[in-house]
């Protein structure tokens, strides 16, 4: 794939694909339906084939979140996650906000180290997060998964 034909566009309706990038970020169906409506939703592709997405919503005045990230399974650790990131901080500094933040999990460690890579900062845990907000529990790096680690940028 020529990486030249990589665009991010924006895109208004999500298709079973999206879902499927957009619940390996975020397993909860029920929570990615409660951003989905409001989200800023934008979409890397190449030659047609969706490689992944990033979601972002409006929280405080100036202050806009990255709720939902992801690349497909067979296109990441190729620089594409970061491509996103950078274009929601460039997106969200055109248009006038100061502050991006986003949330991982504690046990997230690639994506905690690709965020502070591009210049988050870690501000807080939200201890706990997923426990009560999943009905299940998740696994991830052989750990479950209770906090939520919050970062953000100033722009």
């Amino acid at each position: 794939m020529d990486k030249s034909d990589i665009k991010i566009i924006p895109f208004q309706k999500a298709t079973a694909e999206h879902y499927h990038l957009m619940l390996m970020a975020d397993p909860s169906k029920t929570i990615v339906k409660s951003y989905l409506p409001r989200s800023y939703k934008f979409e890397l592709v190449a030659d047609a084939k969706l490689l992944g997405l990033v979601l972002l919503i409006d929280t405080r005045p100036e202050t806009i979140e990255i709720v939902n990230l992801a690349v497909a399974e067979e296109f990441q650790n190729s620089g594409y996650g970061e491509k996103l990131v950078h274009f929601a901080l460039h997106w969200a500094q055109k248009n006038h906000y100061h502050t991006v933040e986003i949330g991982t999990g504690s046990t997230s460690f690639a994506q905690l180290y690709l965020y502070q890579k591009c210049g988050f900062r870690v501000v807080s845990i939200d201890h706990d997060f997923f426990v009560d907000n999943y009905h299940e529990p998740i696994i991830e790096n052989k750990l479950v998964l209770k906090d939520m680690i919050r970062l953000k940028k100033q722009l």
